[in-house]
């Protein structure tokens, strides 16, 4: 038996311009599929965090207002007193120190003449995936 002899185009390998372009269409349409959803579910997760920061502020200030008779002037008060370990981060607006403080109002106070810390929010001015903004949760 001899060498084969191949004729004109069967001896080349690779992928014709339009196969490419087929296939980068199929990936762009997958990708702007899943974008929108990877980005609702980062958004998501943040919100859970949200949610429970604002849980363990609330159940703090409620302790240290039980045990010291009054409450607290700043959430550093929190941090110093060893309630918490630092300000947690207000994961809508990346930052400590962009919570919305709510005070209590002098004659519903426990300690009467130093009125302080009632609720927090988030200080976000942006509106939830359930359609309420960050700052009434």
């Amino acid at each position: 038996m001899g060498p084969r002899i191949q004729s004109g185009d069967a001896g080349r390998r690779g992928f014709t311009l339009i196969e490419l372009m087929i296939v980068m269409s199929i990936v762009m349409i997958l990708t702007s599929i899943a974008l929108p959803m990877y980005q609702k579910s980062i958004l998501r997760a943040k919100e859970n965090v949200l949610k429970s920061n604002l849980f363990t502020l609330r159940m703090v200030i409620d302790e240290y207002t039980y045990d010291k008779q009054k409450a607290p002037q700043s959430l550093q008060d929190l941090v110093t007193e060893g309630y918490l370990h630092k300000v947690p981060v207000d994961p809508i607006t990346n930052a400590d120190s962009s919570w919305r403080i709510i005070m209590e109002e002098a004659m519903t106070s426990v300690n009467q003449t130093e009125p302080g810390i009632f609720d927090v929010r988030s200080g976000s001015d942006k509106m939830g995936l359930d359609g309420t903004a960050y700052s009434e949760w």
